[in-house]
């Protein structure tokens, strides 16, 4: 993937995702459990809806970073049941890659396992937030080697440095 053009693509994911984190119109809880609640609101960009989790995980941040980074051999594959292996295809900088992270079969194997490929950028903000922003690369973008079976929206964890950030 082009650097220049994997950087732009990524950095605009950012932005957007830092605006949806700090808008909070239009959200409703749609459920709440455990100390965690998802909200939802529809999208403006395409047919469908936006999710949002919101929790309090004790923790440092570097702590609760190092739960959910995007690193090949993290502990996201430790935890997660909905995670069976993670790997860098490409890495373009310290803080931009191609990652490929492989999903098990789900409700009673009804759903195939899955293949999502994205380009990820860590991003660490001055207030202390980490956030991992995850987008599909562009078409453009191929590697015959690795299949995939799905496509992901932005998605992104944040590791705020205080409940307030």
């Amino acid at each position: 993937m082009d650097p220049t053009l994997a950087a732009q693509t990524s950095e605009a994911v950012a932005e957007k995702v830092l605006r949806y984190r700090r808008d909070t119109a239009g959200w409703k809880i749609c459920r709440e459990g455990n100390g965690v609640s998802v909200s939802w609101r529809p999208s403006v960009e395409f047919p469908g809806n936006l999710y949002r989790g919101e929790g309090i995980v004790y923790g440092t941040p570097e702590e609760v970073w190092d739960c959910v980074k995007p690193a090949v051999g993290g502990l996201r594959v430790k935890w997660d049941e909905n995670v069976t292996g993670f790997e860098i295809i490409q890495s373009i900088t310290d803080t931009l890659c191609v990652s490929r992270t492989s999903t098990p079969s789900a409700a009673m194997k009804l759903i195939s396992p899955r293949d999502f490929v994205d380009l990820v950028l860590v991003k660490r903000y001055e207030d202390g937030t980490i956030s991992s922003n995850g987008n599909p690369p562009r078409p453009t973008w191929s590697h015959s080697s690795i299949p995939t079976s799905a496509v992901t929206s932005h998605r992104t964890w944040w590791t705020p440095s205080s409940p307030a950030a």
